[in-house]
């Protein structure tokens, strides 16, 4: 297996994961919290899926699914078109709103697309560039990557949490 393999078989944990925690939810059910702080599902889903589409545009050097193919049109969320999620408030948390599971999971998914596009053809080397100097030690892409993996990793256990809470009351 080379580099652009693990990448690919890794964010399609990712996307098992995401679509095993949404599909045949309602409405309501995305957006049930289990106490007045806690995350829901369309927020932990959102969130993900905007760092993804964050982090792997800026990697890649190409525009963020989200205003690009006009998700943010289709959300209508009342935050800026940059916004991830990260440092959100309960108060914004329950603004996250969606009407259905397959609008958030076509964002998802679209995201993946351009996800896989972008690490199937990495090679090693490529994974040492520096996609960030903000942080001491600097961030490679490698470390990047694997940072967008384990988040995606552990909100979409999150919202699997949540979807099993709901279901068994």
């Amino acid at each position: 297996m080379n580099t652009g393999e693990v990448l690919v078989d890794a964010f399609g944990r990712v996307q098992e994961a995401v679509h095993e925690a949404v599909e045949g939810l309602s409405a309501d059910e995305l957006h049930a919290r289990l106490d007045p702080g806690a995350n829901s599902i369309a927020w932990l889903v959102w969130h993900l899926t905007r760092i993804q589409d964050d982090h792997i545009a800026d990697a890649a050097g190409r525009e963020q699914v989200w205003p690009a193919q006009g998700w943010a049109e289709r959300f209508q969320l009342p935050f800026h078109e940059r916004e991830t999620g990260y440092g959100h408030s309960s108060r914004e948390v329950a603004q996250v709103r969606v009407d259905s599971a397959g609008l958030l999971l076509g964002y998802f998914d679209a995201v993946h697309t351009q996800t896989l596009a972008f690490v199937g053809g990495l090679k090693g080397a490529a994974l040492n560039r520096i996609v960030d100097e903000a942080w001491s030690p600097p961030v490679s892409l490698g470390v990047r990557l694997v940072s967008v993996i384990a988040d995606g990793l552990q909100h979409a256990g999150q919202a699997a949490f949540v979807r099993g809470a709901l279901e068994r009351r």
